[in-house]
């Protein structure tokens, strides 16, 4: 069926710069007007101030934010109504989103697919800008293979909001500070690699166009690919009437800390399970004895329609049998149909299978299980054979002479030294890894000589990152979290961005020791 003359004639908002608060709650207000029929399909232009860090709907402000550092710098927090990761806004960015019927775009209900036509409308737009841009699943937006807009939707019944954000310019420096991210992207060299995969308009362009010169440009390239007209709007008192008291729920913390830790955390089996489909975070409450699941929670960083998805799927496991964890898995995806945006029913089977034999680690506390990340293979496995232990080189002093060699001289003054003494308890070869690019290497130079596994230290936040590499290295791996902070020292900025500081982790040794005086003794 065609589409009517009214679906191809849409009205367009330009609600200007607006807080995180606002904004969302604008987002909700379209999103359930439009799929109650009481407003037409609708295109949006939004700017944010002050800066904000919106996570996505799954995800928990806990895992995503630096908090201390975003009250310091006067940066807001709150949480979209569409999935996906934790973004950093400001004036530098220029928000665009739809709110259409889904029937209106003509690809039905797929968030595959309204995501490849909305991101080549957007590809249109940037491109009568000069840009080579080009739309990279899942959902980003490059040019010249650097990431310039990162989008995302959601679906309510019959309707679709789908958003995205354009680097005009960026701050990377507070992006990347004000984000909870791995430690390694806050050094110098790290921020410099971070701006190797990200651009904006003015570092493509050479300069800032005027912004209604972006605007225009994205509305063409909207208009062509989606076969639509605009018409220039307002929002009406009852609109902003209704936008107060939606604003009241998005102001408030029972919407930005929707999603927290339960107050049993402690005592839950995790797994952190991430393909280029998106991030899980698994959590699950285990009676052992009687081998059921009382609880399960799920976060992360992905996108899934209906929204509420999740929370079905987390009501569905509660008191169920592990046993029966993959049949009620498969009822789950057939009773429901849920979609997820490159995720596979698989994939959330092994995510659950991940914490689950957690069980089996023998002699371990939950604590330790959870500190624990296997990879390519089982826990009893990699401890039958292993004669190979990789150790971070962050774990030696910031001014040891070997910090960044394949070296220890086993000074005592670390915790490096201890764990070479301990691998030397099984005959291990014991490897300083010195950068990721060594890590490859040793990977590579492992299988050349027919070696199978190893045992290595790492924080969490680096094996979330890389997990891809750990999987693809064919090698199975049984990694050890570090005991210490791993995050990043914000008093010492000066010192960080000169070159001049080094932060420096130590290992949990004790919980090292334990694991590889079982190789060998495993059954």
């Amino acid at each position: 069926m065609g589409k009517s003359e009214d679906s191809k004639i849409w009205r367009l908002l330009d609600t200007g710069v607006c807080s995180g608060a606002e904004n969302m709650a604008l987002d909700a207000l379209l999103l359930q007007e439009r799929n109650e029929g009481k407003i037409p399909n609708i295109f949006r232009f939004l700017q944010f101030s002050p800066p904000v860090v919106l996570i996505g709907y799954h995800q928990t402000v806990a895992h995503e934010v630096r908090v201390d550092y975003c009250k310091s710098k006067d940066i807001d927090i709150n949480r979209r109504i569409t999935g996906g990761g934790a973004i950093f806004f400001d004036e530098s960015q220029l928000g665009w989103e739809l709110v259409f019927n889904s029937t209106d775009l003509g690809v039905g209900r797929s968030l595959e697919d309204v995501t490849k036509k909305v991101c080549e409308g957007a590809v249109r737009g940037l491109k009568k800008l000069g840009l080579k841009a080009e739309f990279r699943p899942r959902n980003d937006i490059e040019v010249n293979g650097r990431k310039i807009s990162g989008t995302g939707g959601v679906f309510e019944d019959n309707a679709c909001l789908y958003q995205g954000t354009l680097l005009i310019d960026s701050d990377m420096e507070t992006m990347l500070k004000s984000l909870r991210i791995p430690i390694e992207k806050l050094t110098k060299r790290g921020i410099e690699s971070a701006r190797e995969r990200v651009t904006c308009l003015k570092e493509e362009l050479g300069e800032i166009p005027p912004i209604e010169k972006i605007k225009t440009a994205l509305l063409q390239g909207f208009s062509e690919e989606l076969g639509i007209q605009f018409r220039a709007d307002s929002l009406t008192p009852l609109e902003q009437s209704l936008l107060q008291k939606e604003l009241l729920e998005k102001k408030s913390d029972e919407w930005v800390y929707l999603i927290e830790e339960p107050e049993n955390y402690s005592q839950m089996l995790r797994s952190l399970y991430k393909v280029d489909g998106g991030l899980l975070r698994i959590k699950l409450h285990v009676d052992a004895k009687m081998q059921y699941i009382k609880q399960v929670l799920i976060t992360g960083d992905f996108f899934v329609d209906p929204a509420r998805t999740i929370y079905d799927l987390e009501a569905w496991f509660k008191s169920t049998t592990i046993e029966d964890l993959k049949t009620n898995l498969h009822e789950f995806f057939v009773e429901k149909q849920p979609k997820f945006l490159g995720l596979t029913e698989e994939d959330i089977y092994r995510a659950f299978n991940e914490a689950l034999e957690k069980l089996e680690y023998a002699d371990l506390s939950i604590d330790e299980a959870n500190s624990i990340f296997v990879v390519n293979d089982s826990f009893k496995n990699l401890l039958k054979n292993n004669g190979v232990l990789l150790l971070p080189y962050c774990a030696k002093l910031p001014d040891c002479e070997f910090r960044n060699e394949d070296y220890c001289a086993r000074c005592g003054n670390c915790s490096i030294g201890d764990a070479y003494d301990i691998g030397q308890e099984k005959n291990m070869r014991i490897i300083s890894i010195c950068s990721f690019e060594h890590l490859i290497e040793t990977f590579e130079q492992l299988k050349s000589e027919g070696i199978q596994s190893y045992i290595g230290c790492c924080c969490e936040a680096f094996f979330e990152k890389r997990q891809k590499a750990f999987r693809e290295s064919g090698l199975g791996g049984l990694l050890i979290d570090i005991d210490s902070t791993t995050c990043y020292e914000l008093g010492k900025e000066k010192e960080a961005y000169g070159g001049t500081f080094e932060h420096q982790t130590d290992l949990r040794l004790e919980l090292l020791k334990k694991i590889i005086r079982k190789i060998g003794a495993s059954s």
